[in-house]
């Protein structure tokens, strides 16, 4: 320190140079993932074969309106039913009958077979509307096909509630449950549940089956789920509806972490 005379200020050595500014920038306090974006749960159900018998009900709804609108009475005993005076349209709903039983049960693979059955499906609506399913049923001993209104409207209407407690009541009691990191299969009734870890896990979407799927089905599929690990397994599940719209959000889940999100299941 130098010496200072009156009146002067202190004066002292070299001082250290002043350190540079520092420039605070604030952590954000962490947070959770809203509710409102977390993935959700999907729910995926594996459909009987019945869900494709949808033809029957509708052709057999279909000719019951054209009997009432253009049939006939005919005296039977001591009642009097009303027939539709041609055939063909007997011929069109056993055909109907025959192609979906044959589709729902057996897997028809090709472009090919695709091309055959559309072209006899094709063959026997012009045979029937040109008239000509007569003569080719008379060369097969005259056989003919008449169902009057009354057997058209209530086998379509059985069906059709067999079809709908099956597909929106029954098919329900078992499901898949798709939630981030697990897939989880659910019975109503017996089991309970049973959980997949989706780690490693594959996804293998199959709708090959052009009859089935595309024409009866609507865009429907089987999922096949393969799991890796000390018990891998495959597991099948057939009948899907829409899975094509479905695939892309069941892939994207089985790889999120689910500690990661909240949930919000939705059907």
């Amino acid at each position: 320190m130098n010496p200072t005379t009156p009146g002067t200020a202190p004066q002292y050595g070299p001082q250290p140079p002043a350190p540079p500014p520092v420039t605070v920038v604030p952590v954000p306090a962490p947070h959770d993932v809203p509710a409102d974006s977390a993935p959700r749960e999907l729910i995926l159900v594996s459909h009987s074969p019945l869900v494709y018998w949808w033809p029957v009900w509708v052709v057999g709804y279909v000719f019951a309106a054209l009997t009432w609108w253009a049939g006939q009475p005919h005296q039977i005993g001591s009642e009097v039913l009303r027939f539709h005076p041609d055939s063909s349209t007997g011929v069109l709903f056993f055909l109907t009958l025959f192609l979906v039983i044959v589709i729902s049960n057996v897997s028809v693979r090709g472009y090919a077979s695709l091309t055959v059955v559309m072209a006899a499906v094709l063959v026997s609506v012009l045979m029937a509307y040109f008239g000509a399913w007569g003569p080719v049923l008379g060369w097969l001993g005259d056989l003919n096909v008449y169902l009057n209104q009354g057997a058209y409207f209530w086998f379509a209407t059985l069906l059709f509630v067999v079809w709908a407690v099956t597909v929106f009541v029954v098919d329900r009691f078992n499901y898949w449950r798709i939630a981030p990191g697990q897939i989880t299969y659910v019975t109503a009734f017996g089991t309970g549940a049973k959980s997949y870890d989706t780690e490693n896990m594959v996804l293998e979407k199959r709708r090959d089956d052009l009859f089935r799927h595309w024409l009866l089905g609507l865009g429907s599929g089987d999922l096949r789920i393969h799991t890796y690990g000390g018990r891998s397994q495959e597991i099948f599940v057939p009948n899907v509806l829409f899975i094509g719209s479905k695939i892309g959000a069941i892939q994207q889940m089985i790889a999120i972490e689910p500690g990661k999100f909240g949930h919000a299941a939705i059907e």
